[in-house]
């Protein structure tokens, strides 16, 4: 059984960094793309960031030049680096685990392209 847990959440004050990580276990780690999404009040869950089983990244467009996502394969773990953060960063970020698709470079920042999901941490940004 799938288990993901992040962990590195807290408050900030703007313009400072985080660094969120999320250990899974129960799966072939190197099997899977990951992914960071995050949710805010009212608003719907949407992808921040995603790494393939290769290591290629992308990024939704608002956190790009300012967050970094990596993983560890031999660590089963996915760490995602938020700097110079914002307000309007403040959700509670999950970590996500997408079985092998295509190719070992596929990634992706669609919901629905994930089995599996973490608990979620909680990440707040004051003004």
């Amino acid at each position: 059984q799938a288990n993901l847990q992040e962990s590195g959440g807290g408050s900030v004050q703007s313009g400072g960094s985080l660094r969120l990580s999320c250990k899974v276990s129960g799966i072939t780690y190197s099997n899977y793309y990951m992914a960071w999404f995050r949710q805010a009040p009212g608003k719907q869950r949407e992808g921040v960031a995603t790494i393939s089983i290769d290591g290629i990244a992308d990024y939704e467009y608002s956190v790009k030049e300012r967050f970094i996502i990596s993983r560890d394969n031999s660590e089963n773990t996915l760490d995602l680096q938020m700097n110079a953060l914002k307000p309007e960063d403040s959700a509670i970020y999950y970590c996500a685990a997408g079985p092998l698709w295509r190719s070992a470079s596929y990634r992706s920042l669609r919901l629905s392209d994930y089995d599996h999901w973490g608990q979620g941490t909680q990440v707040n940004v004051s003004s």
